[in-house]
């Protein structure tokens, strides 16, 4: 190793750290519910759902998550991904945009944005 990048390292190590890494930090509960996909339009269609959220312990209005997604095609591989969201305290609808040969064959709560926890 270089003694730059190991005098860095140094550096770094003893730096104090932020504040906000020494609070409690919590996530919100998600639930989803209502889910449906719709008829063909133009050929598109849409997977729908509400999301509930409980962010009761959290002094955070809003944050981020995302849905996870395995899409199944007619003609091609199944493939994964994730739709990115914004979540804020009670019900929210989400959609998703499929083609027409598309279904949804499986979905899930992703990865959930920390906030920082209410004072007891």
């Amino acid at each position: 190793m270089s003694r730059a990048f190991i005098m860095a390292a140094t550096f770094l190590a003893f730096l104090p750290g932020t504040q906000v890494a020494a609070q409690p930090v919590c996530k919100p509960a998600l639930t989803i519910r209502n889910v449906g996909l719709s008829e063909a339009v133009n050929l598109r269609r849409f997977w729908t759902a509400t999301v509930d959220v409980d962010a009761s312990q959290c002094t955070t209005a809003s944050g981020f998550y995302s849905l996870g997604f395995v899409r199944t095609a007619e003609n091609g591989l199944d493939q994964e991904f994730a739709q990115p969201f914004i979540w804020r305290p009670g019900q929210t609808s989400v959609r998703v945009e499929f083609w027409v040969d598309e279904a949804v064959h499986k979905y899930w709560i992703g990865d959930v944005a920390t906030c920082t926890c209410r004072p007891d």
